[in-house]
C-alpha cells in the first residue's frame, strides 16, 4: 500500500485543536471531503459513519494513535486524512492513553477486502514508535505529510 495514493498534503494537518472525540471526528470528516463537490452533505454522512463505527468500539490503537474509519457511497476510491492534535484527547483507547495522532480512512461502500487490508497496514505502520515520535515532533502540515509518506528520510508510506 502506497500511502500517497490515499493521503494528500491537503488532507494532512498539524497542530489541530479538538477538545473531544466528536470534534476530532468532525475535523477529520471535513478534511476527508473538502475536495468533493457537494461536500457538506457528504461530510455529514462521513461524520455519522465515523461516529457509528466508534460506538461499536474505539478505533484507538493505543500509544496515542487512532484509526477512525468508515465506508461511503459518495466516493469512488479510498482516501485518508491525518491530523496531529495540539493537545491529546480521550479517545476511549484500550490502553486509556489520550490520542494525538489520528488517521481517518474512508473507503467506497463496496470495498470490504481493500478496507481490511489498508487498516491492517496502517495499524502495522503506527506500531513503529520512532515514526510516531517523528510525527509528534512535526511543526507544519508539510512536514507531517513528508514524514508519514516517507518523503523526508524513511519509508513510512511504502
Amino acid at each position: 500500500m502506497e500511502l500517497t495514493r490515499l493521503l494528500s498534503a491537503g488532507r494532512t494537518r498539524c497542530g489541530v485543536t479538538a477538545t473531544s472525540k466528536k470534534r476530532a471526528l468532525e475535523r477529520l470528516s471535513e478534511q476527508l471531503m473538502a475536495d468533493v463537490p457537494a461536500g457538506s452533505e457528504a461530510t455529514r454522512n462521513i461524520f455519522e459513519g465515523l461516529t457509528v463505527r466508534e460506538r461499536l468500539g474505539s478505533t484507538g490503537l493505543g500509544r496515542g494513535v487512532a484509526l477512525p474509519h468508515t465506508r461511503s457511497p459518495d466516493i469512488e476510491s479510498s482516501r485518508a486524512a491525518l491530523i496531529r492534535l495540539s493537545t491529546p484527547i480521550n479517545f476511549d483507547a484500550a490502553d486509556r492513553q489520550p490520542v494525538d495522532l489520528l488517521l481517518a480512512l474512508l473507503v467506497p461502500e463496496h470495498s470490504n477486502d481493500e478496507h481490511l487490508r489498508i487498516l491492517a497496514r496502517l495499524a502495522e505502520m503506527f506500531r513503529d514508535e520512532a515514526l510516531c515520535d517523528r510525527l509528534r515532533n512535526c511543526s507544519s502540515d508539510a512536514e507531517l505529510y513528508a514524514v508519514i509518506t516517507g518523503e523526508n528520510n524513511g519509508n513510512a508510506g511504502e
